[in-house]
């Protein structure tokens, strides 16, 4: 017998991926969590019905939401994480010995702990001793925050449930605040293809603008989201995406990335028409 997973990316698209095993099936006083092993894309994590990663692509999401922001600013000490509970972006920042602490925010441990049985790619340095990690909301814990982080990167579901109240300009207010002089913020910012997702991208967008005097946003391909073409946020006090990126000290590292380069560093920031209107004052 045949099982397929489906996800309904809007009201008349659905997106449907060939399960082997379902894993892993618990609901949390958050949202329900599932696990499957697939047959394209391995293992994969769903929230609420959805697809949060994939062993196959995860790479994309977390190495893009990572190493734009330290490729501008690759003197980043402090770095807050507000959810990134299948440990992605961790792993990610965990490659720069310069980074010497993170505090990774995030609501829901049973998340974390799934992830941690049923997907160690993605977990594998949430023991590093330069993490600490808060099962809490992050809205308070930021609200409490000030002039502390370099770089802040707000790894949400989408702006209903849990991370409902993480695209709010009063938290992005709060981030301002929690960040140094140089700090930025990087957060997932949905899709410009689909009139719901796009709404939310629009709206997002204008509220940082009103917040940080750099906002801007780039694009990332990712085929498990809606559209397969994926946006994030990239807010800062004064540094520039482009003008301050120190591509020659990023190389200098070294690192060996599977999707993240400094020519698609530039090349993400340049969005198609349709995307500019969207997100046009």
């Amino acid at each position: 017998m045949d099982l397929w997973f489906t996800e309904n990316h809007t009201k008349g698209l659905k997106f449907t991926i060939k399960v082997d095993r379902h894993l892993y099936s618990e609901k949390s006083y958050y949202q329900q969590i599932d696990i499957f092993d697939t047959t394209e894309f391995g293992r994969m994590l769903v929230l609420d019905g959805c697809v949060m990663i994939t062993e196959k692509d995860e790479f994309m999401y977390h190495e893009m939401i990572v190493h734009v922001p330290m490729a501008v600013n690759p003197d980043i000490k402090r770095v807050l994480v507000i959810g990134g509970g299948d440990g992605g972006a961790v792993r990610e920042l965990c490659r720069y010995p310069s980074i010497e602490h993170i505090d990774m925010v995030e609501i829901d441990e049973m998340v974390v702990n799934a992830c941690r049985k049923y997907i160690p790619q993605t977990t594998c340095a949430l023991d590093d001793p330069r993490l600490s990690i808060h099962y809490e909301d992050g809205l308070p814990f930021v609200r409490k925050t000030e002039d502390k982080y370099d770089l802040m990167i707000v790894d949400s579901t989408d702006p209903f449930g849990p991370g409902e109240g993480l695209f709010t300009r009063e938290f992005y207010g709060n981030c301002y605040k929690a960040l140094t002089d140089n700090g930025i913020l990087v957060n997932q910012h949905e899709s410009a293809c689909y009139d719901e997702y796009a709404e939310s991208m629009e709206l997002t967008h204008k509220k940082l603008k009103r917040v940080f005097p750099v906002a801007t946003v780039y694009t990332v391909q990712i085929p498990t989201y809606p559209s397969g073409i994926w946006y994030f946020g990239f807010a800062s006090k004064g540094l520039h995406p482009l003008r301050d990126m120190q591509a020659d000290r990023w190389n200098s590292l070294g690192f060996k990335t599977r999707y993240y380069n400094t020519d698609i560093h530039r090349a993400s920031f340049a969005l198609p028409n349709f995307a500019k209107e969207l997100l046009k004052d």
